[in-house]
Formats: structure tokens, C-alpha cells, sequence
């Protein structure tokens, strides 16, 4: 039995979740699942440390090997070992890519509301962000095909965020196709960050941008790690896949000096997870699909004028509190009720009126934060 139940003191232990506040609030905000590492890497890990020497880490042929096997049965894309770029995270990545394709003054294209680090790369190397917002709709977050050309045009690069954080929209097939062929209209590059590929709910499956076709293969730097799956994002370990040689050599080319070298831990640990902690993964991703509805749930109980649409995947959930009449939702519930959300300004300049708040932890966790938001609430209308 997996036991996704239990809580953690988490306090004390260097958790950058669990620093951010005082130890009176309750942190749900960066995407940190509060579960406990399956007990396969854990253990990978520690028959890792029997060795005392742990100089720079470099892949091991097994785990290209076991990537390239994923990729395959999960999505039948053929990577080859050559096309795979290991990194140290997901977003040194994608800041990686821009700075090796383009130059100051090229427009960069992101959804929003997004993921801060993608709102604000743009700024790290002086490119003119262009931004095509998601429309929040009876059927979910959609796309404005028309707007979503109009700033692609004028964009250089498309860096896309699928399953997409904060709403946690998982892209159709479609909806993909019609990304690339736009791209491909207007030679764009992409880069896609598909870190939360594997946290889909609803019987969904995840698309590769760049198994969309060759075209798009070949202008895709796609990222990817296990850290947000397996909960083990503290040892900084993903990996890029890129085809195009061209674009792999430019990209790989740009590390920096802190980017040259993976966490030797976290590639035993990026293993194990791919390679023995399925089961896990499968009753994690159950778990949280359970806490996705329990919360979409009670928020409509509880809570009326807060409008959820349920995520289609990640562990995040983005809740438009526009008709509470607060002048900023994240601080209110910080200050009168005790628990910390992310703030919804972080994710695009028009969305101060929400906030994005982390299901990925025991259910008892959860119903203490919708407690706390019960009780915020209910006094202020006293």
C-alpha cells in the first residue's frame, strides 16, 4: 500500500515550501507536493551514497536507455540517446534556449496567465515579451487562434507551458496542431516545457509538441524531468530532447558554468522513478485526481462566488475570487486566514484576483486550508 495520507513535519528541514512563512500559516503555494519520495528512489539514493565519492555526475547509458524507452511506450516518439540534453532543471532549460536562439529585441510569445519564470524570461535577455491570454470558458481554457497568430507573428520564439500552470489545461491534439502549423507558418521556434506531462487526469493523454511532425520535431526544444511526478524537484535534475542538431549543438553550447554539470543524485533518483516507481506514480496521480474533485467539490459548497475550472492535470488549481470584493485575495487569506497561496499577479498583470493553490498533499492538509479560507471569510462578514 502507498500511503499519500500521512503528513510530514516538514519544518526544520531546509523545505523552501515550509520557509516562507511563519509556522502559524499553512503553505500552499509553489508547486511542491507535501508526499513523501517513493520508497524506490529513496532507496536508489541511498545505495547511491554507499559509494563515498561524489564528484560532477554525468547520465548513465541505463537512463538515456530508460528515457528513450519512455518516450516510446508512452507516446511512440523515437528519440535517439544523441537527442537528449541533461540540465539542471526545467527552467534553466528554457532560459538556456533563449539564450543561445535568439537576440535582444526578438519577440518571445507565452500563454497567460503562466508560470512566472516563463512570464518573466523574456525580461533575463531583452526580448519583447508577446503574450496570447487563455480564455476561461463553460468547457474550460481555450485559445484564441486569431490573437494567439497575431502575436505569433511577431515573435521569434513560442515558449509553451503544457499541461499549462497555473490552470492546468492539458492541450488537446488539436489544439496542438493548430499551434504548429502556425509555427511552422511563421518558422518559429518552440520551446515546451513539459514538466507536469505526466499529472493528467480524466483518462487524458499527453501530446508531445514535437511528435505533432517533423516540422514541429524539428523546431522543438522539448524539457522534461521527474522532479514534479516523483516530488524530487530539491535535486535539480530534467532533461531537454531536441532533434535538430543545429538547434541541439547552439543550445547545449550555451550552458553556463552552473549549468554544466546535473545532480549526481538527482540522475539516480530520475532512474529509479522512470524505471521501478510506476506503481507509485499511478496512485499519486490517483490521489490527486480524488483531492482535484474533492476541492472543485467544496469550493462550490463552500464558496460560491469563487469560480474553479477544474484542472485538466498538474496539482494546481487556479480560483478567480474576483466577486469576494477583495483588494487582494492572496494577502486577505494570508493575513485573516493563516495559509499561503500563490499570489495571482505572479502569473500575468490581470489576474491580481486570483490565486493558485497546491492540492499535490494529504486530504487532511487540504480541508485545513479550506477551513482556513471558511473562516477568513465568515469573519470579515461579521
Amino acid at each position: 500500500m502507498v500511503d499519500f495520507d500521512s503528513v510530514y513535519e516538514r519544518r526544520g528541514t531546509g523545505s523552501s515550501k515550509w520557509s516562507k512563512y511563519d509556522s502559524d500559516v499553512l503553505p500552499m503555494w509553489v508547486a511542491d507536493m507535501d508526499f513523501a519520495a517513493a520508497p524506490e528512489i529513496v532507496d536508489a539514493i541511498r545505495e547511491r551514497l554507499e559509494h563515498p565519492l561524489l564528484g560532477y555526475g554525468v547520465a548513465k547509458d541505463e537512463l538515456k536507455a530508460q528515457i528513450i524507452a519512455d518516450m516510446q511506450a508512452k507516446y511512440g516518439w523515437a528519440v535517439k540517446a544523441e537527442e537528449i540534453v541533461f540540465l539542471p532543471g526545467v527552467e534553466p532549460g528554457f532560459n538556456m534556449a533563449l539564450k543561445a536562439m535568439l537576440k535582444p529585441g526578438d519577440g518571445l510569445l507565452v500563454q497567460t496567465p503562466v508560470y512566472r519564470p516563463i512570464l518573466n524570461a523574456a525580461g533575463h535577455w531583452d526580448l519583447v515579451r508577446r503574450e496570447a491570454p487563455l480564455t476561461p470558458g463553460e468547457n474550460g481554457w481555450t485559445m484564441d487562434v486569431a490573437a494567439f497568430e497575431a502575436e505569433l507573428s511577431a515573435s521569434r520564439a513560442f515558449l509553451l507551458c503544457n499541461p499549462q500552470n497555473p490552470t492546468g489545461k492539458v492541450f488537446t491534439a488539436d489544439e496542438l496542431r493548430v499551434m504548429a502549423e502556425l509555427c511552422r507558418k511563421h518558422d518559429t521556434l518552440v520551446i515546451s516545457d513539459e514538466i507536469h506531462c505526466d499529472l493528467l487526469f480524466d483518462g487524458r493523454k499527453h501530446v508531445p509538441f514535437a511528435t505533432l511532425s517533423d516540422d514541429a520535431a524539428d523546431r522543438t526544444i522539448t524539457l522534461m524531468a521527474a522532479s514534479k511526478t516523483y516530488n524530487i524537484a530539491g535535486l535539480k535534475t530534467a532533461f531537454a530532447i531536441v532533434r535538430n542538431k543545429a538547434i541541439r549543438e547552439k543550445f547545449a553550447a550555451s550552458r553556463l558554468g552552473m549549468v554544466d554539470s546535473v545532480n549526481i543524485l538527482g540522475l539516480e533518483a530520475t532512474l529509479a522513478a522512470f524505471s521501478k516507481a510506476g506503481e507509485w506514480k499511478n496512485a499519486m496521480v490517483a490521489y490527486i485526481e480524488a483531492n482535484r474533485d474533492y476541492l472543485a467539490e467544496q469550493v462550490a459548497k463552500r464558496f460560491p462566488d469563487i469560480r474553479l475550472i477544474k484542472a485538466e492535470g498538474t496539482f494546481l488549481a487556479w480560483l478567480d475570487c474576483s466577486a469576494l470584493g477583495l483588494t487582494d485575495p492572496q494577502a486577505f487569506f494570508l493575513e485573516k486566514g493563516k495559509v499561503g497561496f500563490s499570489a495571482g499577479a505572479e502569473f500575468g498583470h490581470d489576474y491580481g484576483q486570483y490565486v493558485r493553490v497546491n492540492f499535490g498533499c494529504p486530504r487532511s492538509m487540504l480541508e485545513e486550508g479550506l477551513q482556513r479560507m471558511e473562516s477568513a471569510l465568515a469573519a470579515r462578514q461579521h
